[in-house]
């Protein structure tokens, strides 16, 4: 959509650096680009980081800034068509949580509906901890004795839909299948149903699928 927007634009303009385009139009192009490279790679990807270079530099025309985010942004889709993003650490992550979303499949089979929403919701929080650090979020904080606290998880869940790592639908879905882990875990075992355990282990496979830590 992106990239389509700047096709449209640039065949409008009768220079190579769009000076004859309006100042708003290309900032606001500049914008969504800085922001689905930011969404799409995390705060610190070399992606981010070239754009920052970009955006720092002295005496460049923002027509010419724009067609080199332009340009960070297509080989950004290009590496995601070609797989290029998943990274090794991504790859040992999702093969750990994979086998834990196993086993709770597995004991799920067997009836133990309990134990399997446990596991799986507390793979879903380690992944939510895995994407604040992909995307440079704190998961701690100082209180006012200077003492480090840890952040819960729906406070982690929040930031992350804040940072645009992920939009509203989500972070309201997570809520719920937090509240369900914790149901289980504090022995409140007739507030959920087996079948909603299955569509929480369906659901968060899908999601960590979808947003790779």
């Amino acid at each position: 959509m992106i990239l389509t927007q700047f096709e449209r634009i640039r065949v409008q303009s009768k220079y190579g650096d769009l000076s004859d385009l309006p100042l708003e139009t290309k900032t606001v192009l500049i914008g969504k680009c800085k922001a689905a490279v930011v969404r799409i790679t995390g705060i610190n990807s070399e992606y981010n980081k070239e754009i920052e270079r970009i955006l720092e530099k002295q005496g460049v025309k923002i027509g010419s800034r724009l067609r080199q985010i332009i340009g960070i942004t297509e080989a950004l889709r290009d590496d995601l068509n070609n797989d290029f993003l998943k990274t090794l650490s991504e790859l040992i992550h999702s093969e750990v949580f994979a086998d834990y979303l196993e086993m709770s499949s597995y004991l799920l089979s067997e009836g133990y509906k309990d134990a399997s929403a446990v596991i799986i919701g507390s793979t879903l929080e380690s992944h939510l901890k895995k994407l604040c650090d992909k995307h440079g979020i704190e998961k701690s904080f100082l209180n006012s004795k200077g003492k480090e606290i840890h952040k819960k998880a729906d406070t982690i869940n929040s930031e992350l839909c804040k940072l645009g790592v992920y939009n509203m639908t989500y972070q309201k879905q997570i809520t719920a299948w937090l509240d369900l882990r914790n149901n289980a875990a504090h022995g409140k075992y007739s507030e959920y149903k087996e079948e909603e355990v299955k569509l929480m282990l369906s659901g968060i496979n899908h999601f960590m699928i979808q947003f790779p830590a």
